[in-house]
């Protein structure tokens, strides 16, 4: 019997998942959880042998509940899933250690598929996401070039940034540029844009 914890944020998603693989004989669901803080104590307490979990569920980023559950309980499967086929979302998967990324549109059997292959030790990688991340090399940008660029994102001026992170103010500017070049935009919108769609912000 494989034990499974399902961590989703959105009610209706979550029950559709658990229905769908509480139907199989040889699955048990332990868990459905709903708040990303939830899935390291509940797993240590349960000890499931694969755990799916939200990418973007409330209380944690997915991929940090992955990184937690590899730390504490190496020998659990993870699989992430996601809303949208971002290769930076892959990038920070396989980084976090999980074990297998889907996104959510998946077919059911295909779900059902994953999480058996993954039980029995294998990987599963959706395909058109694999193939995006080695077209696009992976993330282009620095730490240093993310965290200006998210607190950009946030609304700080240049200065106020600069501030924030103990820079000149023209060391910032010099950041952004650089970030434009690498991602192709000409505005710190369009390049916001793009970090965000590549998953990376």
């Amino acid at each position: 019997m494989v034990r499974l914890i399902v961590a989703e944020g959105l009610d209706l998603v979550r029950g559709g998942i658990v229905a769908l693989l509480d139907r199989e004989d040889d699955f048990d669901v332990v868990a459905d959880l709903s708040k990303g803080e939830q899935i390291l104590p509940i797993a240590r307490e349960l000890d499931p042998d694969v755990v799916l979990i939200d990418f973007d569920i409330p209380g944690m980023d997915g991929d940090a509940a992955a990184a937690m559950l590899r730390r504490e309980l190496p020998g659990c499967r993870i699989l992430l899933l996601a809303e949208h086929r971002r290769p930076g979302l892959l990038c920070r998967a396989v980084g976090a250690g999980a074990d297998g990324f889907l996104i959510k549109d998946t077919l059911p059997g295909r779900l059902v598929e994953a999480v058996r292959r993954l039980a029995a030790g294998e990987r599963v990688i959706d395909s058109e996401l694999a193939a995006a991340a080695v077209v696009t090399g992976g993330r282009p940008l620095t730490e240093r070039e993310l965290e200006v660029l998210r607190l950009t994102a946030e609304g700080l001026s240049p200065q106020e940034t600069a501030e924030r992170l103990f820079l000149a103010a023209g060391t910032v500017r010099n950041y952004l540029a650089g970030i434009n070049a690498k991602l192709g935009a000409h505005t710190r919108i369009e390049a916001i844009r793009r970090a965000t769609e590549s998953g990376w912000l």
